[in-house]
């Protein structure tokens, strides 16, 4: 019997978790041919959605895929994308969440061009999580890791997820 993957579930945790604390839940998803989303908001084959409550219709989160109808443009549109092709879910007001190497074509694409012999079996997803912490002071000769301007976020701007490879 093949195991389970724990994505889903985890993406079912952080969406009650944002949703229990008044956050938006955020969806970053890589886009390919399984994912049914309005391409005319697809940026660099990725796409962000708010799948908060008051943002989707008929929401439904399975173990192999999440759908719901959703507006954009004020057309109601339907939404399909497999679980591996999520990114990351996080919450939009502090960026807190969980996020995910994209497994494109693994459900589908696996099952049908493998042949039933000795071949390995695909590798379970690998979750990460980015932990809060204070900032830690640094002397002058420590690497100061990227530079990001040393500049705090703007007041009023949408907080962005960076993914790091």
């Amino acid at each position: 019997m093949s195991e389970i993957s724990t994505k889903p579930y985890m993406l079912r945790a952080i969406y009650e978790w944002c949703t229990d604390c008044g956050y938006t839940p955020y969806l970053a998803v890589k886009v390919d041919g399984a994912t049914r989303v309005p391409m005319e908001y697809v940026k660099k084959g990725e796409i962000v959605l708010n799948i908060s409550y008051g943002a989707t219709s008929s929401l439904k989160m399975d173990n192999d895929a999440i759908y719901f109808h959703a507006r954009f443009g004020g057309v109601s549109r339907e939404i399909y994308i497999p679980v591996n092709n999520v990114m990351a879910i996080y919450a939009n007001e502090n960026g807190q969440g969980m996020a995910f190497e994209p497994l494109l074509g693994m459900a589908s694409a696996a099952a049908e061009d493998a042949p039933e012999s000795d071949a390995p079996a695909a590798p379970a997803p690998v979750l990460s999580a980015v932990p809060a912490s204070a900032p830690a002071p640094a002397s002058e000769d420590e690497d100061k890791g990227p530079d990001d301007g040393g500049e705090p976020p703007k007041k009023g701007s949408r907080p962005t997820l960076t993914r790091i490879k």
